[in-house]
């Protein structure tokens, strides 16, 4: 297994690059949910890093199986993305916009984001990842597997960061947390979509 230099720069810098929607994706849920607890800001962090490991070992042992399949599959990654964080997106905002309505603060304030939300949001932000499979495609089974254990661990302290940077605004704008963070989704899943065709 030839581990070096490059191989860990090139697992960070994948890393870095495949965690940006996930972060923004974290500033978004820490502004719907300021006052959420340290232990559920790290579980909320890790379920994206999981999802960012898992991802680039799908697409590696996609490209060494079915790689026909996989290349038309791939085509569909960005209108997944789109559909499911513009769905997540205009669910918080209308959510909000109900909040308002009710002008129910507490109410408001104790609403947490469900399990099933953050699945979503993992697979929608990590969805791209599979593509890696064909960037680490020369890589052996162990070589893919510390890759992506890497991508994941960047992704649980960039992720860690966007929670809490979320809750620090969030405290101050709680009033308009869920439009903001439903505009955030919305952007990203734009971006996402967008981003493919250039």
């Amino acid at each position: 297994m030839a581990i070096d230099v490059f191989f860990l720069i090139n697992s960070i810098g994948l890393g870095i690059g495949l965690a940006m929607d996930a972060f923004s994706v974290c500033i978004a849920n820490g502004l719907k949910e300021p006052n959420m607890s340290k232990s559920r800001h790290v579980k909320m962090a890790a379920v994206y890093a999981f999802f960012q490991f898992a991802m680039p070992m799908i697409g590696w042992i996609c490209v060494h199986t079915i790689q026909n399949i996989f290349t038309v599959f791939q085509k569909c990654i960005p209108w997944i993305a789109l559909i499911l964080l513009l769905y997540i997106g205009i669910e918080m905002i209308v959510s909000g916009f109900k909040a308002k309505e009710c002008d129910d603060k507490e109410s408001d304030s104790n609403e947490k984001i469900t399990f099933k939300t953050l699945i979503v949001q993992g697979i929608a932000t990590s969805i791209d990842a599979l593509s890696v499979g064909f960037t680490i495609a020369s890589y052996n089974a162990m070589e893919a597997f510390l890759a992506s254990l890497i991508i994941a661990v960047v992704t649980l302290f960039i992720c860690i960061g966007g929670v809490k940077l979320g809750k620090i605004f969030g405290s101050k704008v709680e009033k308009y947390a869920n439009h903001l963070g439903g505009a955030i989704l919305i952007i990203i899943g734009l971006e996402i979509f967008i981003k493919s065709f250039i």
